[in-house]
């Protein structure tokens, strides 16, 4: 199992649909990061027994926990309980990315 990770190298992007880029994997925990091309956004949707942390690295990320929307920049966090509906989306116009942790894994 690889335990160190450059993360920059690992970004890509797609005009059809945001990527996820899986960086670790273990039972209990999974740690990706989403690109989104201007525009691109991951649809609302809950984990039951999960909680998401969302991270941005780079661009501006429209960030909905619940009923509650943000804008987010570079070093912004937002945390997803169990449950919680969330979503991001890329408001543009630049590149988005965003390091995404959930655990425990479902």
């Amino acid at each position: 199992m690889e335990v160190f990770k450059e993360i920059f190298s690992q970004l890509r992007f797609s005009a059809e649909k945001m990527q996820k880029v899986n960086l670790f994997d273990t039972e209990r925990m999974f740690c990706d990061v989403y690109c989104f091309e201007a525009g691109q956004e991951q649809t609302p949707h809950a984990h039951k027994g999960s909680d998401k942390v969302y991270h941005v690295l780079q661009g501006q990320a429209q960030i909905r926990i619940g009923q509650e929307t943000k804008i987010l920049g570079p070093g912004g966090t937002a945390l997803a309980p169990a449950g919680a509906d969330h979503g991001v989306k890329n408001p543009g116009p630049e590149r988005l990315t965003v390091l995404v942790f959930m655990a425990p894994k479902p």
